[in-house]
């Protein structure tokens, strides 16, 4: 049976004519609320097909419309004709309808067509080579959604050195006169040419607002200035505009959303209602007063202030306290967090699927993918690639493999043209049909090609390579005993991975990018050897070595081949985890310099690198956007909340020490349950089993 309305909802939905402004604070009931508005609108006689429903994911689509489909039927109303869209799919079935009114039928450009249009106007530029493609189509996205045309651009003043700026100016009008010989539109033109044509063509406008009388927008927040104009135009005469969304949760100033467009909604739209929907069905009391806390720090100093102040409160009895712990190091954060969350699931039963590890950038998710890997706790990645997933590492990592043993045709077929040496697939088809006949391994026919006949000189040449490669390798780990850490560097500089790397690369950011991560690893396996010397282990141990390889290469993202959810623990940053909610919520790594990132520092006139940085890592230069990202990491915890920082971190080999975020330090004392973690040392499967079975004894004794 489903829970009454509360008395804000209820005034929500009841609202009939007018705009209407729905401020939903996290876990209130805001899908609700809109399905059961459109319920209630078809009750009062509205037809289905005069309303119109948008939010900006396919998901988010399906499952709006999935609720009102069921809410409609137990009701036995007629909602199949409402449109319940995404601003994008939107406005292409307006486009496709009014072609004739737009000169014709045109394509559609995907991310993917468009940045190879990006990348082909480049190449045009003497200095095309050294820039990503997807940073310049960001910026041109950007523009675009701005209403900045080409011309405008261009005559904008120039930031100080940013290249970015100078190669963007260059590349979009040679994009737009691309796009427009194809006849395509990509996906930002979707919404900014629709209102361009409804801006140009009253009887066009006319027949949309004939068509949609009542108009509902999900997450207002994260509306850009096209999307405004949209609905500005779309709703001008019957002024029947439903905006549902929460300043507070206003988190993609970097791609374009602006957080004014909720703020200044009673003045765009004169008259509005505002209703705010304070209570949480999501959280314990506890979880809440922190992320009250928080937000009530916002600034107010005509920003985005306390015009619309709320207070989340909830009806759930009390729990404990959210635990801010200290740590000494990321190592022994992470080492925390694992066994924290191999107890839950294995002591206490908790699903994995119910607990999540935020982070504010994808870079702070290594550490602990290494300590759930290590103590065997399978996860999923939201909002980035896997550290161990990524190319670069498992190309490294497929050589240790294989020189550990050489048996292993997996990693074998994986590096055995990387870098190219000369064995194509077509050499690789004869090594394996000559392996096969001779009863070898792949790795024998590697090692016999100079006596295969069939097989390109430059193959055979490629084998001879990757032979001595191999067989130097296996006799540093093995004979010599060299570290682990010091053969993978000599590796990479045997094969000559970093001028791969920086040939193979879209830009310099992308190369720097990808060899930061074999950096990365390198220092993985240096905290690997010390940790073995700690425990009075030969960090030199070849099975060590191998159990260590193979578990930062155990695949834990995937258990079956259907489609249904995975039972695993979601690692994700903040920006990733927006829109779901957890039992356990372990929030790491809350320090200056990663919340608020430390980008929102730079200034307008920074140069370009670190400003791209800035954009790729989601960071707009609003610190305000980092305390609201900072809350939605809170309020995504139902049951139990967790936030981490670090005493110190390795920067450039050396210790320094961190700072606790700004954002931690504002939250009361007594609110929280202060902790110190200072041990990196992941628990053996012994402790583990010790720890179970005394746990059983005393419960057996209570009994």
């Amino acid at each position: 049976m489903a829970i009454p309305l509360n008395p804000a909802q209820k005034r929500a939905v009841e609202h009939f004519n007018g705009p209407l402004l729905v401020l939903a604070g996290a876990g209130s009931g805001k899908t609700r609320v809109i399905t059961e508005r459109i319920a209630r609108l078809i009750e009062r006689g509205v037809p289905a097909r005069a309303i119109l429903a948008l939010t900006f994911t396919n998901k988010a689509a399906g499952e709006m419309a999935a609720r009102v489909t069921a809410v409609a039927k137990a009701r036995s109303l007629a909602a199949r004709e409402a449109t319940i869209s995404t601003f994008h799919s939107f406005g292409l079935a307006a486009l496709s309808r009014e072609r004739k009114a737009i000169g014709g039928a045109f394509t559609i450009f995907d991310q993917g067509d468009s940045l190879g249009v990006v990348k082909e106007c480049m190449r045009r530029t003497d200095a095309g080579r050294r820039f990503d493609a997807p940073a310049i189509l960001a910026r041109i996205s950007l523009a675009k959604n701005a209403f900045i045309d080409p011309d405008t651009f261009a005559s904008q003043e120039p930031r100080s050195d940013d290249e970015y700026d100078e190669m963007t100016r260059e590349v979009y009008p040679r994009y737009q006169a691309a796009l427009r010989g194809f006849r395509a539109f990509d996906f930002d033109d979707l919404v900014c040419e629709l209102v361009r044509l409804l801006r140009a063509r009253d009887d066009v406008r006319d027949r949309f607002q004939d068509r949609f009388r009542f108009i509902l927008v999900d997450e207002y927040q994260d509306t850009n200035v096209a999307q405004l104009e949209l609905l500005r135009l779309l709703g001008s005469r019957d002024k029947n505009v439903c905006v549902v969304g929460d300043d507070d949760q206003a988190i993609y100033g970097w791609r374009g959303a602006d957080v004014r467009n909720i703020l200044e909604f009673e003045e765009h739209f004169p008259g509005a209602v505002v209703v705010k929907l304070e209570q949480n069905y999501r959280s314990r009391p506890e979880i809440l007063a922190v992320a009250n806390a928080v937000i009530d720090r916002r600034a107010s100093d005509g920003g985005h202030g306390t015009k619309h102040r709320k207070t989340l409160f909830s009806t759930k009895p009390p729990a404990d306290k959210p635990v801010v712990l200290a740590c000494s190091t990321p190592e022994a954060e992470a080492a925390h967090v694992a066994r924290d969350i191999r107890r839950l699931t294995r002591d206490e039963r908790v699903r994995p699927s119910q607990i999540a590890v935020l982070y504010r950038s994808n870079g702070q998710a290594r550490p602990i993918e290494e300590a759930l890997r290590e103590q065997g706790v399978g996860y999923r990645i939201v909002g980035g690639q896997q550290f161990f997933e990524r190319k670069e590492v498992k190309d490294v990592l497929s050589y240790v493999k294989l020189a550990l043993h050489p048996s292993d045709e997996i990693a074998l077929r994986r590096v055995v043209n990387f870098p190219a040496r000369g064995i194509g697939e077509q050499s690789l088809v004869r090594l394996a049909t000559h392996a096969t006949a001779q009863g070898w391994t792949l790795w024998q026919a590697i090692e016999r090609a100079a006596a295969i006949d069939d097989l390109p000189k430059a193959a055979r040449t490629g084998c001879a390579d990757l032979e001595g490669v191999i067989v130097e390798t296996r006799k540093k780990l093995s004979t010599e005993r060299v570290a682990s850490s010091a053969v993978v560097r000599w590796l990479c500089e045997r094969i000559r991975l970093r001028e791969d790397i920086d040939q193979s690369s879209p830009g310099n950011e992308a190369a720097a990018r990808r060899w930061g991560n074999v950096d990365a690893l390198m220092a993985t396996l240096v905290r690997r050897e010390e940790r073995e010397r700690a425990a009075g282990r030969d960090p030199a141990s070849e099975e060590g070595l191998r159990s260590f390889v193979q578990a930062m290469m155990l695949d834990t993202s995937d258990d079956g081949g259907d489609d249904t959810p995975k039972d695993l623990v979601l690692l994700s940053t903040l920006h990733g985890s927006k829109g779901l909610e957890f039992d356990h919520v372990y929030l790491v790594g809350c320090e200056e310099g990663y919340l608020p990132h430390a980008r929102t520092q730079i200034d307008k006139t920074t140069d370009a690198t670190t400003s791209e940085v800035a954009r790729e890592a989601g960071v707009s230069s609003d610190v305000e956007e980092e305390r609201r990202l900072f809350y939605v990491g809170i309020t995504r915890a139902r049951e139990r909340l967790t936030i981490s920082r670090c005493e110190g971190r390795a920067m450039r080999g050396k210790a320094v020490p961190r700072t606790p975020s700004r954002f931690l330090s504002e939250v009361p004392e007594e609110l929280v349950t202060l902790a110190v973690c200072r041990d990196a040392r992941p628990m053996s499967v012994e402790e583990s089993t010790s720890q179970a079975n005394a746990l059983l004894a005393a419960l057996e004794g209570l009994g």
